[in-house]
């Protein structure tokens, strides 16, 4: 039987930047391979054969999509082994924090044809340049519509009632951790549940939540505290000593979008747009913000002004995934180049000393 398969981006492309949070997963392995080499040499291919190779043999993965190219990955961490690869490229640099002891860099660029991309020198550099170009206009694009986000939170917020937000956050603390407190440190991981992608906004949130049996879609508009209700519940499950899984805003990652506590069965996540969902079990449940903690009549009070916010948003998060197609359909141009000059046997070569590496470290926890 195939182990389970959970999948999340650990960096994103933001209102504030490439935004990255692979040290979170990196944190707790003994085994990291970390994958050097340019575009269309193989990385996520090598990443995926190895993840479905333990998720075949019954081993639980967890697959780090990219957010450029959501069908391709950028890690694979296989936790009863404490193992992971990962692509170790720009923008998500790795650097080995015990090398040798824990990291190993994977050079694939050894399977290289340098003389032939020698030959291809200018193509190779202005292709490069117009894909960094095309990842800046996205970022730039995003940071405006965070302004006009924050002008739409403020008409919300200025509604909104602190007393009822603060008393609705104690009740949820209460009603999840009660009286318990665990005598160990907590461990907090920090992810991406969703990202800003080449084809519009992607979320992993059914797969994330999947075997949850209690899930909370909070229901609110921009402003309505959903991301601080939830920086409080992270900060009480610290402090009793759960484990949580932290699911940061793949638009603005100082917000949070959903929390899991999976020793508690409990994932809480604001439901809204992009990442929308609505109930589908009868264990699942509603959080609605409007009419209880923002007041009941604040649409059609300034209605004007949110259409407004409203529309510019889009339009510019719309300009943004035009970027970032831009930069899609130059990159997989670099990539050809790099794929036309690759000798894929060496790849292959690397691909099964990682496995058979990974193999002996199997054993040794048998």
């Amino acid at each position: 039987m195939s182990g389970r398969v959970i999948r999340y981006f650990a960096g994103g492309n933001t209102a504030r930047g490439f935004y990255s949070l692979f040290d979170s997963s990196l944190a707790d392995l003994d085994r990291i391979f970390i994958l050097k080499g340019g575009p269309g040499t193989g990385k996520s291919t090598l990443i995926k054969s190895v993840g479905n190779h333990w998720s075949e043999k019954g081993y639980d993965i967890e697959f780090l999509h990219c957010s450029s190219d959501p069908d391709s990955v950028d890690g694979v961490i296989v936790p009863s082994l404490m193992v992971g690869i990962f692509d170790g490229t720009a923008p998500h640099v790795i650097e080995p924090k015990l090398p040798g002891a824990v990291e190993e860099y994977i050079n694939l660029g050894e399977a290289w044809d340098s003389k032939g991309l020698a030959s291809r020198k200018s193509e190779i550099k202005d292709l490069s340049k117009k894909v960094s170009e095309a990842f800046q206009n996205a970022y730039k694009t995003y940071g405006e519509a965070l302004k006009i986000h924050d002008e739409w939170e403020k008409i919300y917020y200025k509604n909104m009632d602190l007393a009822k937000a603060d008393e609705l956050t104690e009740k949820l603390k209460e009603s999840f951790f009660g009286e318990v407190t665990l005598n160990k440190p907590s461990k907090i991981q920090h992810r991406f549940l969703g990202a800003a992608t080449p084809i519009g906004p992607v979320d992993f949130v059914s797969n994330l939540t999947a075997d949850i049996e209690k899930r909370y879609f909070i229901k609110g508009r921009p402003g309505c505290g959903k991301s601080t209700m939830l920086k409080k519940i992270v900060t009480e499950g610290e402090n009793r000593g759960f484990d949580l899984e932290v699911y940061h805003c793949g638009f603005d990652p100082q917000s949070l979008d959903m929390v899991i506590i999976r020793e508690l069965g409990i994932a809480i996540f604001d439901s809204t747009a992009p990442h929308e969902y609505f109930p589908s079990r009868d264990s699942d449940e509603i959080i609605e913000m409007y009419g209880t903690v923002i007041a009941a009549g604040t649409d059609e009070l300034y209605e004007k002004e949110l259409n407004e916010c409203q529309i510019k948003y889009r339009d510019k998060m719309t300009q943004g995934t035009g970027c970032l197609a831009n930069a899609k359909t130059l990159r997989e141009k670099l990539e050809a180049i790099y794929i036309e000059h690759m000798d894929f046997t060496i790849v292959e070569k690397h691909k099964h000393r990682i496995q058979s590496e990974i193999e002996l470290i199997s054993q040794e926890k048998q």
